[in-house]
Order: C-alpha cells, then structure tokens, then sequence
C-alpha cells in the first residue's frame, strides 16, 4: 500500500514531465515508411559457420553487410543531413505497395536461408563430400495484393497442405490448381510461430493460366557429412552473401588453404548451380 501511494503521488507531481517524456518517447521512436542504409562492414564467416573437424586457414573469408535503420522522425532527419546514409521509401523494397516492414523483413530471412542452402550445396559438392535432402518445406515468398482482401496469409508462412494433401512438390500443387475450375476454393494449411491455421484461396485465371495468388519459396534441409552449423544473428537477413559463404564452406572442408593467408572480402548471390548473381539489394 505504501508502494502504492507513492507511485501515485510521484505521478501527480511529476504529471507534465511523465506526459513530455512519454510524447518524446513516440516522436522518437514512431516508424515512418522509410529505410535507411548506412556504412556497414565485414563479417568473418567463421565466426557464422561451424564444420565437425573443419580445416584450419590463416587467412579469412568476409561477408560485406550494410546496416539498415529502420524510418523514425530522428532517423529520417540525420539522413538528410550525413551524406552517407542512405533514404529509401519503404515501397522500394517491396514487391507493390502493400508490403510493409514485415513482410520484407520476412521475406530477408527467408533469403538468407535459401542463401544458406545454395552455400552447402555447392561447396560439399566442389569438396567432394556427402550431403543429402532430410526434408523440404515451402514458406510464402510474396502474396498477390487481392489476396490479401480475403485472406489472412504472411510472408514467412509455412505451408503443410492444400485441400488435405501434403504439399510435397510445388509441381504437384500448379497442376492440382489447373484442375480446378475458377472461383473455385481450396483449403491451405499452414504453420506461423508453431500455430496451425488455415484459409481458403479461390482459383484465378490469367493466360490460360490459373493460380491462387502467391508465391512459394523452396528451402532444403541437407543432412551433410561432415556437420554444418549456421549461428547467424536474428537481425542479419539477404542472399548477398551467398558467394562468399560458398567459398569459406569449401576452404573448410578442403586441405588446401585457399585464402592464402588473405583477409578476403567479397558479395553476391548463389544460386543451386553455382550461378553467381548480383547483391541482392
């Protein structure tokens, strides 16, 4: 009670200043639709990525990362006023302009996962080392903006079923959609923050080509031999550093030391058959 009372009474004599400093706090901190890049660094991918009995290097691969702020009145501001950093509408990083910061941060992990993936792939197979498909899972990459009208599907969304079948293959699902007529419905089942749901996405037809409105991503859990480890941070996402990851998975699994005792740095994105394409954003 005695607590009580003098919080009560700290309030009402402090009201003016709680309520400023409170109106302080939001201004601050209240997002605003923009994107802010600035200067960033490197990253040591060994400090990323963990091999069973992994040879040593005296060298070191890098990935090279910018940092990007989130928009708010401060952030926005000193934008305009340091020359290196960068102002982008949040619609730049979007796919239409009904992608908000979630969807695009979800859409980043995702990316870096595939990136991940690719990464393992090609460098076991350059190593000459065991690797294998253990699973598949199929996450929602982009939704289509009249889909979003009735449906309550995320980016990031991880899709286990249509219409009670397995999702196996995405091959599969097109040819189950081309079956049905259109405004027809089909039941989707899926997984976000290990909560089943489901919603119904109605059949569309453009092209002599149906479809229900969304885009799926394709992620490959490999069992490896020898054991691969990924300990990259929750606030780190893109395919940019594909290449490089490649790159250092393979010098850790061969002999030879390829950084020839070098600090290397380097960007750019992998694909399945050891593409190598431009950054990412």
């Amino acid at each position: 009670k005695k607590i009580y009372e003098y919080i009560k009474e700290f309030i009402i004599e402090n009201e003016k200043e709680l309520i400023f400093l409170l109106g302080f706090y939001v201004f601050m901190t209240y997002p605003l639709p923009y994107y802010i890049l600035v200067s960033g660094g490197t990253i040591d991918v060994s400090d990323r990525v963990e091999i069973v009995g992994e040879y040593e290097q005296k060298g070191s691969f890098n990935l090279a990362y910018v940092n990007e702020l989130k928009g708010t009145f401060p952030t926005v501001v000193l934008s305009h006023i340091i020359p290196s950093w960068t102002l982008y509408e949040e619609s730049d990083f979007g796919f239409d302009e009904t992608e908000n910061t979630e969807d695009i941060d979800a859409r980043d992990k995702l990316s870096l996962i595939e990136s991940q993936q690719n990464s393992v792939k090609i460098a076991y197979e350059a190593a000459g080392k065991e690797f294998k498909i253990n699973n598949t899972t199929y996450y929602i990459y982009y939704i289509y903006d009249f889909v979003k009208e009735y449906s309550d599907l995320k980016v990031g969304d991880k899709i286990i079923s249509y219409d009670g079948i397995k999702l196996e293959d995405v091959k599969l699902y097109k040819e189950y959609v081309n079956s049905k007529n259109v405004d027809d419905e089909i039941e989707i089942e899926y997984l976000r923050n290990d909560k089943l749901k489901t919603t119904k996405l109605k059949v569309y037809e453009e092209e002599n080509e149906k479809y229900t409105g969304i885009m799926v991503y394709t992620i490959y859990d490999y069992e490896t031999d020898p054991e691969i480890k990924f300990a990259f941070r929750e606030s780190e996402g893109g395919s940019s550093g594909g290449l490089t990851l490649a790159l250092a998975i393979y010098n850790k699994l061969t002999k030879e030391d390829i950084t020839n005792g070098l600090k290397i740095v380097g960007t750019g994105t992998i694909e399945p058959d050891g593409t190598v394409g431009a950054i990412g954003g």
